[in-house]
């Protein structure tokens, strides 16, 4: 891939898009490692009307990326809800997620600089995300873009814990 897919505001019209990529890039990338019951509480989450509530808020930005007019990826920066209180002035990178097809095309580190652009635009001091333990790519990926690990977090997929790492970027 040489051009990337174009990135842009997502729009209420895109709410069920969205929900349905949501739903197919966290299957597709961590299924394997939960009951078909705990996937499905977690996926149930992911409804067009939730989505759509999101991108009508203004503490959220929602950016689609489309290729060919095919949602390919998406990114979530709003409050955060991570379960420690921040310093004044933080945001959090809820989600980043890139259809495997476009992994290792620069997708994913756009989306990200969306993110922190967005991020700055807001005067925001800090932005904050969690990775999962065992995802060594996205680890390395944040780290080299300038993220530092905080410490653990247990990230819920229905009944089951999962050891996350939150990473912040000072802005």
């Amino acid at each position: 891939m040489t051009d990337l897919p174009a990135i842009r505001p997502a729009t209420l019209a895109d709410a069920p898009v969205i929900a349905a990529l949501a739903r197919q890039t966290f299957a597709d990338t961590f299924g394997h490692l939960y009951s078909p019951e705990n996937l499905a509480a977690f996926l149930s989450i992911h409804t067009p009307e939730n989505w759509a509530a999101e991108i009508a808020d203004p503490a959220y930005a929602v950016r689609l990326a489309e290729a060919d007019g095919q949602p390919v990826a998406y990114m979530k920066l709003g409050p955060p809800s991570l379960p420690f209180t921040p310093p004044a002035g933080a945001i959090e990178l809820r989600q980043i997620y890139v259809l495997p097809a476009y992994h290792g095309g620069g997708l994913a580190r756009a989306m990200l600089h969306h993110a922190i652009a967005e991020a700055r635009a807001r005067g925001a001091s800090a932005l904050f995300l969690s990775v999962f333990t065992d995802n060594p790519r996205a680890r390395r990926f944040y780290a080299r873009e300038g993220f530092v690990e905080v410490g653990p977090y247990a990230f819920m997929v229905g009944d089951h814990a999962d050891e996350d790492i939150v990473m912040r970027l000072d802005l």
